[in-house]
């Protein structure tokens, strides 16, 4: 009963956050009540503040299911044998091929109106960087070993690159390029930034095999 519930909690969480984006879509973020967007959603406002504590995260759900996808990429990535950087490289190209909208190389005219949302609002900015902080903090738990801020300081360069790889893919998209056109760009910036980040990162273990990882 316990994953029923739980299903349906998560098909809740979506169906209110779904009635939000459409209202901000459709009128701006500032302009919609937290009580319209209840309305919309057939439920009470008590019972909406029990999902989503902030209006911002109305919005923001859908980062929810990416908060600890680098941790787990990492996590899968070792049941396989594969490096930290290797299998986040692997999966941000992975998700470049499919036009993951996370990676920023999606021009579906849906995702790029809340893009154009989500960066017009600076509250929405500002919400987002608890959503990247509690992404920095569940990489580094993954990422392990001895010394703790080796290991918060290289999920902050991995999280912050593959947030301006997403960031310039989704400005060249908004700016009249398709996705098709910065493909191939897109890849070369990713290939080139997990790169830098190897050779940046090798002493904290995320770039090379040592003796306690074979």
């Amino acid at each position: 009963m316990s994953g029923l519930r739980e299903r349906k909690k998560q098909r809740t969480y979506r169906v209110i956050s779904d009635a939000a984006i459409a209202l901000f879509l459709e009128k701006g973020f500032d302009k919609v009540s937290v009580a319209e967007v209840a309305a919309a959603a057939e439920i009470s406002k008590p019972t909406l503040f029990r999902y989503f504590p902030a209006k911002e995260d109305l919005a923001l759900h859908r980062f929810a299911d990416h908060e600890d996808e680098a941790a787990r990429v990492v996590a899968a990535g070792r049941a396989d044998g594969l490096l930290p950087l290797d299998a986040l490289h692997r999966h941000f190209l992975d998700g470049l091929g499919r036009r993951d909208p996370v990676t920023g190389l999606c021009d579906d005219a849906d995702v790029l109106a809340f893009h154009r949302l989500l960066y017009g609002t600076p509250s929405l900015v500002a919400r987002l960087h608890a959503y990247v902080k509690r992404s920095e903090e569940a990489l580094a738990a993954a990422l392990g070993g001895p010394d703790l801020l080796a290991s918060r300081l290289a999920a902050g360069q991995i999280v912050a690159v593959q947030r301006i790889l997403a960031e310039e893919n989704w400005r060249r998209i908004d700016a009249g390029e398709s996705a098709r056109e910065v493909s191939a760009g897109a890849v070369a910036a990713a290939d080139l930034a997990f790169g830098q980040l190897r050779d940046g990162l090798r002493e904290a273990g995320c770039g090379k095999q040592d003796s306690e990882s074979r």
